[in-house]
């Protein structure tokens, strides 16, 4: 296992910090300037995890700003446009969300599509940390957070399992999991537009032209419905369910019930959720790949991937048929877990973006699940490889799994985040 120096650890521990305040832009916090120059939803939500070991008052204030751009219909978008940055390509102009009849008045700038849902989980570690300082502002969440969650499971929850509209409500854009449901999406009509994140990282490292003319075409397809969930689930020619989405929403949902217990308020509809969840997990089980794996709702048909997320289960709370076995095969595949595709496959790529490359924040909530079920050599494993890349590679969003080479954006939010709270020697895991 990786063994680090206490000064080295000292050195991150406070590179980690420097990052989050350099990224921050006063009340959220960007993922990396330039490249991602808004407020995402679920690396906000690990930006307030990585506050958390430093200023327990800013990772609230993190999280009340991303639940203040809620949706009427209760959905959080996945960006927020706080601030206008010509630079950034799709804009809010593109996604046209400001007369959606979901969104109701006043809300900032945004997205029409959300993201993994897991800012409960962060809001109970939060508040877990310091209950006396935590409990007024997590009582004013906690309404949002359950409206969040209803919206999830009337929106994307229809198989039980939840559905991603487009590659980018997963937060895994261009995994090979949506290659076959993203083919049955012909890109015609889609508008000219220039792309900026490949001015700002090697084209290698992020999706290719085609995948981006598709993921133009679901924004002016939802855009033309008004963002309107059942038209697009009813029309979409893409519906994909996803263990990223399901397993998040799952143990947001166990934290939320204990944040529920913690604050004297009925749990039913929580534990009723869970157990549908629980039920539709077992519609993405794959046997001829042994683990978790992407279900086209539209044809029926997994994707055979074995991905990061595949062991996502354990996060979720799942402890019986988990996928040990398969998740030793990926470790012994490459010196740094866990990549996020399969290094055997022949769609794998080391450097482009979730079609090879490790992802800390996948490894934070892998290795914790792991840990928590007991498998405590897998869990130091995760852990370990994580520390060692970051040691060595820096801050980056994500590394190659054979060689550690960093990739995409650099000082990157969510990698200090999961440093601070879970990969360095000196954090308390909350």
């Amino acid at each position: 296992m990786f063994d680090m120096t206490p000064e080295r650890a000292i050195e991150l521990d406070a590179e980690a910090r420097r990052i989050l305040r350099l990224n921050d832009r006063g009340g959220y916090t960007v993922p990396t300037a330039g490249l991602y120059p808004y407020q995402w939803n679920w690396d906000s939500a690990f930006a307030a995890y990585g506050f958390a070991a430093f200023d327990i008052d800013r990772a609230w204030t993190e999280l009340e700003t991303l639940m203040a751009g809620q949706w009427e219909n209760g959905m959080v978008p996945h960006i927020q446009f706080h601030v206008a940055d010509p630079g950034y390509f799709p804009g809010a102009d593109v996604w046209g969300t400001e007369d959606a009849p979901g969104k109701g008045a006043g809300r900032v700038a945004s997205s029409g599509i959300s993201q993994p849902a897991v800012a409960a989980s962060f809001a109970w570690r939060i508040y877990r940390k310091d209950p006396g300082a935590g409990a007024a502002r997590v009582r004013a969440l906690f309404p949002r957070l359950v409206a969040f969650h209803r919206w999830f499971m009337a929106a994307r929850a229809e198989s039980g399992a939840v559905a991603i509209s487009h590659p980018w409500e997963a937060g895994r854009d261009n995994a090979p999991d949506w290659d076959e449901a993203m083919a049955g999406v012909v890109p015609e009509g889609v508008a000219p537009y220039t792309r900026r994140d490949t001015g700002h990282v090697d084209p290698k490292m992020r999706p290719t032209k085609e995948d981006y003319d598709r993921y133009i075409w679901l924004v002016q397809f939802g855009r033309e419905r008004g963002w309107d969930d059942a038209a697009i689930a009813a029309e979409s020619p893409f519906r994909v369910a996803d263990p990223t989405l399901t397993f998040t929403l799952m143990r947001a949902c166990r934290d939320l019930g204990l944040l529920a217990e913690a604050l004297g308020e009925d749990r039913g509809e929580i534990d009723g959720w869970i157990a549908r969840l629980e039920a539709g997990a077992e519609t993405l089980w794959n046997p001829e790949i042994a683990c978790y794996d992407a279900r086209n709702l539209r044809t029926g048909q997994l994707s055979g991937c074995v991905s990061n997320a595949s062991f996502l289960g354990w996060w979720g709370g799942l402890r019986d048929g988990q996928p040990v076995d398969t998740l030793h095969r990926i470790f012994d595949a490459a010196p740094y877990s866990v990549p996020s595709h399969d290094p055997a496959s022949p769609k794998f790529e080391g450097l482009r973006y979730w079609r090879g490359p490790v992802w800390g924040i996948m490894n934070m909530m892998v290795g914790v699940g792991l840990a928590e079920a007991g498998l405590i050599e897998e869990a130091a494993r995760v852990r370990a490889d994580t520390a060692r890349l970051i040691s060595e590679r820096g801050f980056a969003e994500y590394f190659d799994p054979h060689d550690g080479t960093p990739a995409g954006g650099g000082t990157f939010t969510w990698t200090a985040a999961i440093w601070l709270g879970w990969a360095s020697p000196n954090a308390e895991e909350l």
